[in-house]
């Protein structure tokens, strides 16, 4: 080795320059061997260790475990002697704030996502701990739930139009054709999906194309609308398909399978969607667009915000409040009075019994809290 090795900060995610020092190996003036691990560095997609690309003693090394560091940074050299004095290495950057108080327990945050948390005044314990935060996911979080929980506008239901669209040609357009078909009440126009390769019919209800169908059926009078992208993935696509119909001017039935059980003071707005064998309870509020699946029980006065997903055989006891776009999935079970937070995920069969923060995971099969 004729000359001093810089380590640096490799790149693991192209869109996340950001990393957690998760872990620490070394220090300055130890020797290593080449291949011997330096450190762990975590970002939210992955985990990766840093190993030496040749033998040498850590020389310049600035950063402690629990940093944040950046890709293309020095971490250290790895010189011939002890005592080689390495050039001024550019340290990480300080962020810091007045508001000092201590971190949430099991939060795992950057210095710069925490200087931005502090700056926009964000409550620390309403971030999920299942996961580390770094600056850009936080502003991916932060844009999520300001979407979420935006007023949703859309036209009034027009109580003498008949004729609907299904827009979505997935699994879930299919049973809400059934649910259609079922009420009685309504008839299908036609199925309308983005995807090029959908066309022809789905259960006999023929694809008529995608978004740029819209004008065209609306000047024929077809006003109603309904959402069949179930956006499990991102309620985002879901709200983004919702903002595009009723752009168009379309407004948004409720649809109620005939074999669920609705109680008289349960309250659904528009766009909701309720399937065979739910049971809604006794003054239940339902937000605009929200999903109550096939078997779902909401106790007695549960709220649902806009855009919920209630996932087959989801049951609630009463008095839960659940925010705008969370999903809760397949047989989970919430708590008598529990709070889910504004886009929550509650993974199947999950138990919770405490509250969950906006925007918080409870992983599939486990208790809530752990």
């Amino acid at each position: 080795m004729n000359s001093p090795i810089p380590v640096t900060i490799p790149l693991l995610n192209p869109n996340e320059p950001e990393a957690l020092l998760a872990a620490l190996y070394v220090q300055p003036g130890q020797h290593i061997e080449a291949g011997e691990s330096l450190c762990t560095l975590e970002t939210t997609k992955s985990t990766a260790d840093l190993h030496a690309e040749a033998s040498g003693y850590v020389s310049g090394l600035k950063f402690h475990a629990g940093q944040s560091v950046r890709a293309g940074q020095t971490l250290c050299y790895l010189a011939e002697t002890p005592d080689w004095t390495p050039p001024e290495i550019s340290s990480q950057p300080e962020y810091t704030t007045n508001d000092q108080s201590p971190l949430p327990e099991g939060l795992r945050i950057t210095q710069p996502a925490l200087a931005l948390a502090r700056q926009i005044k964000l409550d620390l314990s309403t971030l999920p701990s299942d996961r580390l935060i770094t600056e850009a996911s936080l502003r991916d979080l932060v844009e999520t739930r300001e979407s979420i929980q935006a007023e949703f506008s859309h036209p009034p239901l027009l109580t003498d139009s008949s004729d609907l669209i299904i827009y979505g040609g997935g699994g879930h357009a299919k049973a809400l054709i059934d649910v259609v078909r079922a009420m009685g009440v309504y008839q299908i126009t036609g199925i309308l999906d983005d995807n090029p390769v959908l066309r022809g019919d789905l259960l006999g209800v023929p694809v008529l194309g995608g978004a740029e169908q819209l004008p065209q059926l609306y000047q024929q009078g077809v006003g109603l609308a309904v959402n069949a992208v179930g956006g499990i993935g991102d309620v985002k696509i879901r709200i983004q398909i919702f903002e595009r119909l009723a752009q168009a001017g379309f407004s948004f039935p409720t649809l109620i399978h005939p074999r669920a059980v609705i109680e008289p003071s349960a309250l659904l707005k528009d766009g909701v969607q309720v399937f065979p064998l739910a049971y809604v309870g006794s003054e239940v509020k339902a937000g605009f667009g929200s999903i109550i699946n096939t078997g779902a029980i909401i106790s007695h006065e549960c709220q649902l915000g806009d855009f919920v997903n209630i996932s087959p055989g989801v049951i609630l006891a009463g008095q839960v409040k659940v925010g705008n776009g969370a999903l809760i999935g397949m047989g989970a079970t919430v708590n008598l009075q529990v709070q889910v937070g504004a886009g929550a995920r509650i993974g199947n069969g999950a138990t919770v019994k405490t509250d969950v923060p906006a925007g918080g995971i409870v992983r599939a099969g486990t208790i809530w809290p752990g």
